[in-house]
């Protein structure tokens, strides 16, 4: 079955990036083909083979990218030329990027401290105005209700993965609660600036640990199936399932922010 649009995760890992992406791009759940980008070129690539895999019918590319807007440049006009991918419509954009800083306060510095939230929420910044430029260009710049518009014509769904830090943060945690902070705020911003063009931008807070189930070679695999099953961990997979939910929410109703956590973590 041909994919049916594209999605775009920043962030690939082995843990949160990989279940959303199993589900987005599974035949059965999101079919559609997924761009994966991360800072590591060999593990990205060893991730993408094993999702291929684990996966069947699936598109699933790499493209090693960092926060940088030039790096970012370069994977979106990659993905925009490749093969498999260049005709497809972007229909998802997701930056889960795992970014933390912590240091006593008096032994941080400007420079660590302005590099944190340049890294962060700088890389957020230039994720979204990307992810936000290819949106219109695939599914066009009229607003909402504009006349010979289709009804519920949604552009797309930017989901920024945040924290609890968002919210507060713990001592020793300034430049991480900043940047988390500062993320939240913008999504806020473009929530309100970018819905009324039908594209729509959410801030979830992930509330506790997430594991792939579906991880290989892992030591504590078992044990982490455990945790999960128990209510101790979320599973990857079904945060990619809100993320695929959240997506296809019409324009009646659209969740902007959005609370995740297993059934045993504190809050």
């Amino acid at each position: 079955m041909a994919p049916k649009g594209l999605a775009i995760l920043i962030g690939a890992g082995p843990n949160t990036g990989a279940g959303i992406a199993r589900i987005l791009a599974s035949p059965s759940h999101g079919n559609l083909a997924v761009a994966l980008l991360a800072r590591r070129p060999e593990p990205l690539h060893q991730l993408t083979a094993s999702l291929r895999a684990s996966t069947p019918g699936s598109t699933i590319e790499a493209f090693p990218a960092d926060t940088t807007p030039a790096s970012l440049e370069r994977a979106f006009s990659a993905i925009a030329s490749h093969a498999a991918l260049a005709n497809l419509p972007l229909e998802l954009a997701i930056y889960s990027v795992k970014h933390s800083s912590k240091k006593p306060f008096l032994e941080e510095t400007h420079a660590d401290f302005t590099d944190s939230l340049t890294t962060y929420v700088g890389g957020a910044f230039a994720f979204a105005q990307l992810a936000v430029r290819r949106f219109l260009r695939d599914h066009g710049e009229q607003p909402l209700g504009a006349p010979g518009s289709p009804p519920n014509a949604k552009k797309g769904t930017l989901v920024f993965t945040g924290t609890l830090g968002a919210l507060r943060c713990s001592a020793q945690f300034a430049a991480y609660g900043a940047g988390r902070a500062g993320v939240r705020q913008l999504a806020q911003s473009l929530a309100r600036e970018l819905s009324p063009l039908g594209i729509h931008v959410v801030h979830t807070i992930a509330n506790g640990g997430i594991r792939d189930e579906m991880g290989e070679g892992r030591e504590d695999g078992e044990e982490e199936k455990k945790a999960v099953a128990e209510g101790k961990r979320m599973s990857a997979e079904s945060v990619g399932r809100a993320y695929l939910w959240l997506h296809e929410q019409g324009v009646d109703l659209w969740t902007h922010e959005l609370d995740l956590r297993p059934a045993q973590e504190k809050f």
